[in-house]
């Protein structure tokens, strides 16, 4: 029988990210989780796991400029 819903942990390692980013785009709406009616602890579904990752699958990374401090002074 398919699993419907993820842990945190299990969720976080589908996708590759931390269980602290999922929780923090939980409460940025970003990837809402449902709560155990029991325990209340976060659990996402699969389906909407699966649909976002085929959302952010399009996205180019945002490149940042980093410059070392060293780097600066010796310039």
């Amino acid at each position: 029988m398919p699993r419907h819903y993820l842990t945190i942990k299990q969720a976080a390692d589908f996708i590759g990210v931390s269980a602290l980013t999922l929780r923090n785009w939980d409460k940025k709406g970003k990837l809402a989780a449902y709560r155990h009616p029991v325990n209340g602890y976060r659990l996402y579904r699969m389906i909407d796991l699966e649909k976002f990752i085929k959302s952010i699958s399009g996205r180019r990374p945002r490149k940042l400029n980093i410059v070392m401090l060293e780097d600066e002074e010796s310039v």
